[in-house]
């Protein structure tokens, strides 16, 4: 599985942006997926994932209720809708693929990872 992640940008705060992580790959309805983030000088920390039919999510206690991930697997496309964003969710934003049933919140849980899109949310 080849993942593209894309919809980065420069926001304010309290604004919202959408990102979108693009796969390749017949099998991408069998992966479950998630959303990773690192902002500088810090590790790369879990913000959401999904289950391969969308019937199970979970996200960091951080970006509950403003965050929300979907997927749509008829288009091979995982999404992040990000709301309320404060200056501490700037980081760059990675999706990552894994080929269990199991939701991961560890990135070593993941096999597959896209090249990450900047968010910068400016106060």
């Amino acid at each position: 599985v080849q993942l593209q992640a894309f919809g980065g940008g420069l926001v304010q705060v309290g604004g919202s942006l959408r990102l979108s992580c693009a796969a390749s790959g017949r099998t991408f309805s069998s992966y479950s997926m998630g959303w990773f983030r690192q902002a500088p000088g810090k590790e790369r920390g879990f913000v959401a994932a999904i289950s391969w039919s969308a019937g199970s999510t979970y996200y960091a206690d951080s970006v509950k209720g403003r965050f929300t991930i979907s997927r749509d697997n008829g288009k091979n496309t995982v999404y992040l809708q990000m709301n309320g964003l404060k200056p501490e969710d700037t980081a760059v934003y990675y999706c990552a693929a894994q080929p269990r049933a199991r939701l991961g919140v560890r990135a070593y849980e993941y096999d597959y990872w896209g090249q990450g899109t900047l968010v910068t949310v400016s106060s």
